[in-house]
């Protein structure tokens, strides 16, 4: 066979490989024993080549295949079957279209190679990525797809682990910067290897689930500009070009076509220590980018379906996403690919659950007109392959749609924004808003309740990937993104931060003290609240991105998790544990209700829930002046109750605690004290003999009701600490 750079004098037939007309379904490169299936769907394309490589970092294709439309096409979809081709090969296409890019929308471009969109894998070795803008020819320096046998695995019985969302906290986790440091002592850093090997300590914190920020394939290799001589990249990963396809970088050895097996490694593993895996999935924009963007697939095979463009020029794209273009979800065909990604996910990989970003788009039409019934969500809620799956939307997009409390289906929880908001301004002492702090501790029911949702409808958390980090909540004032050489315009600018005195680092131990009781404050209200926790990986051990909150290019220390800080904050991360700890334990199910609170009371008077302030039943809901707010949460059958008090003012203030009948009440929980007061060890709790308790400024206490025979307490009690 003869190899030259002008593909048409590539010879198109070898003895090694018999050609047959091959199947239009599934998608995708699908291997059995005898060779492969091929199929992609491209309306209008008029010429399809398969392009077959020797390897990864092969710049010409050993192998071209010509499809021929009256064989290897049936109606839209192409397809051929590759007899002797075996799993392993490196493949990608060609596709060739008439071009009417004004009036249709059409970017077919012979000369650029493109993925598979239902690739199991890629490899970028060779990829240059100005190389596939314009109009030149990329073969030389394209992304390759590797046929993947999904078959060929041993899952030791292994199946989604169908964790009930009453019981859930969520861990959200970047797989790249969680071992990425070389403090992490990680054999394979910044890889689903290196998270198996911190499986320990995710038990040891006591998280059901691990959210992993982005991980289809994404360019992890676009360089976005260059300050202080550091390249910044895509580091996140919210720019995915393949859906069904593990990031590269994230495997151990990706050329030799690792990424599936190494993916349900980490699965696996995870679930045999009782871990969820929930992928943040985003289907609502690609790294395709606007019209200047590169091509990689999408705009190659079927541009003018994939994306929703600009009507009166379809050259343009329009920006729902703000990033550059937006999936036209409710298109049959990106509907399909949305679900087909999603079961397969499921059904092949083993996923319990996708937090959707900006989900809001999946409720566009193709017009772009938010929808009453979109297709595709009511797709994924109704899909039985997906009943038991956690599904988690972020209720808005950057197009002016804001759905928390209004995200279309019956079972979807939303990410709870007003949550986050509240809680913040309250911890950090604002005034008068005890009666939304009230709300969101008790499930957010006026969100939720009157469209019949339930409290697990609300995913609650104080930060996420995107803002600020819990420490430096407490830490700045102000963003500080200079390091992302866009002149700190970049990220928000009202983060409802309070830096406790100083901006930034100290070596003030009044301050640091103060920082370190308004980190344990947010922990605890956190795990105290009604609906499904979440918190960011790095935060139980004080993780700071240095005022950054937007540290979306920085794949550098700013973003990875020093593991030194374990050890250093030792005290706030035994304080996590045990907060989550104390939300888990059996006879606590009052923290996890499944429904709104009723009013109904237990055999010791107590209300399901009541509220207060300094004063029992006087909660203040009209004080403008308000900087404290306290509840009791009846147990039934036999269970705890609960008493929280919340002082958020500069002063120590005297809190009532309820008369309770034939209990006593114990302290576990005190913020203001030091480690390891400020939280008891289950058995270890302090009874509190008075019926007033003086709790602390700026702190959290709480009791638990327990029955003791008579005469008969335990040694530790406030009379003798």
């Amino acid at each position: 066979m003869t190899l030259t750079t002008d593909r048409n004098q590539v010879e198109l037939a070898t003895p090694d490989y018999q050609l047959e007309p091959g199947c239009s379904h599934p998608f995708g490169a699908v291997p059995d024993k005898e060779g492969v299936n091929f199929s992609i769907f491209s309306e209008h394309g008029t010429s399809v080549e398969l392009l077959l490589f020797d390897r990864d970092d092969s710049p010409q294709p050993a192998k071209i295949i010509q499809l021929n439309p009256k064989i290897n096409k049936t109606f839209h979809f192409w397809h051929v079957y590759v007899r002797g081709l075996k799993a392993g090969a490196h493949y990608a296409y060609r596709v060739h279209g008439n071009s009417d890019l004004h009036q249709e929308g059409h970017r077919f471009n012979e000369n650029k190679v493109l993925l598979d969109p239902y690739a199991r894998g890629n490899t970028n070795t060779l990829w240059q990525r100005n190389d596939a803008l314009g109009s030149k020819d990329n073969m030389a320096t394209s992304m390759r797809s590797v046929v993947i046998d999904i078959s060929d695995y041993d899952w030791e019985g292994d199946r989604p682990l169908n964790h009930s969302m009453n019981d859930t906290i969520i861990y959200e986790v970047h797989v790249g910067g969680f071992t990425r440091s070389s403090s992490s002592g990680c054999k394979h850093p910044g890889t689903f290897s290196g998270l198996i090997e911190k499986i320990p300590y995710l038990q040891e914190l006591g998280i059901t689930a691990v959210e992993l920020l982005p991980i289809f394939d994404f360019d992890e290799k676009n360089i976005l500009r260059e300050v202080n001589g550091k390249q910044l990249k895509d580091y996140w990963g919210y720019n995915p070009h393949s859906y069904f396809a593990p990031e590269a970088s994230y495997c151990a050895f990706p050329d030799i076509g690792n990424h599936i097996r190494e993916f349900r490694d980490m699965v696996k593993a995870l679930h045999k220590a009782g871990i969820e895996v929930i992928l943040d999935v985003v289907f609502n924009h690609t790294d395709e980018g606007n019209h200047e963007g590169p091509t990689i697939n999408f705009k190659g095979l079927f541009n003018s379906i994939f994306y929703h463009l600009v009507h009166w020029d379809k050259q343009y794209y329009m920006d729902y996403s703000g990033c550059g273009n937006t999936v036209n979800c409710n298109h049959p065909i990106v509907e399909k690919l949305i679900v087909d990604c999603l079961e397969f996910w499921v059904k092949e990989m083993h996923v319990d659950g996708f937090r959707f970003d900006e989900a809001s788009i999946l409720s566009r039409s193709q017009d772009g007109v938010p929808m009453l019934h979109p297709p595709v969500i009511w797709h994924i809620e109704t899909s039985e392959t997906l009943a038991d799956t956690k599904i988690i939307a972020e209720a808005w997009d950057a197009g002016g749609l804001y759905q928390i409390g209004e995200f279309p289906g019956y079972r979807w929880a939303e990410w709870n924004g007003r949550f986050r908001d509240d809680i913040r301004r309250f911890v950090k002492g604002d005034p008068g808003i005890v009666g939304a702090v009230a709300w969101r501790l008790a499930g957010s029911a006026d969100l939720y309740q009157s469209s019949r949702h339930l409290p697990i409808n609300s995913i609650n958390f104080i930060s996420c990937h995107d803002g600020f980090t819990l420490n430096d909540l407490v830490s700045y004032n102000h963003k500080h993104n200079e390091a992302n050489g866009e002149h700190n315009r970049d990220g928000i600018n009202d983060n409802l931060s309070w830096n406790c005195g100083v901006e930034g680092e100290t070596d003030n131990p009044e301050i640091d003290g103060l920082r370190r009781r308004q980190i344990k404050n947010f922990a605890a209200i956190l795990m105290l609240s009604q609906g499904v926790p979440m918190l960011v990986a790095g935060d139980e051990v004080r993780r700071t991105q240095k005022g950054n909150n937007n540290a979306y290019c920085q794949d550098n220390e700013i973003s990875w998790l020093d593991w030194n800080l374990a050890e250093k904050n030792a005290d706030i991360f035994r304080f996590f544990k045990l907060m989550i700890n104390f939300r888990k334990c059996y006879c606590h199910s009052a923290l996890r209700r499944s429904y709104f609170f009723t009013g109904e009371v237990n055999e010791r008077g107590l209300a399901d829930i009541a509220w207060h302030g300094c004063k029992l039943f006087k909660p203040g809901w009209h004080d403008s002046h308000a900087r404290v707010l306290a509840f009791t949460l009846g147990g039934f059958n036999g269970e705890a109750d609960i008493h929280v008090m919340l002082n958020m003012y500069w002063e120590d203030l005297d809190f009532e605690i309820p008369p309770i009948k034939g209990r006593k009440w114990c302290r576990v929980i005190d913020t203001a004290l030091a480690s390891p007061m400020d939280i008891a060890e289950p058995g270890e709790e302090t009874v509190v003999s008075d019926n007033v308790y003086s709790v602390k400024e700026r702190s959290v206490v709480v009791l638990v009701s327990k029955w003791f025979p008579v005469n008969e307490f335990p040694i530790r009690s406030e009379f003798n600490e």
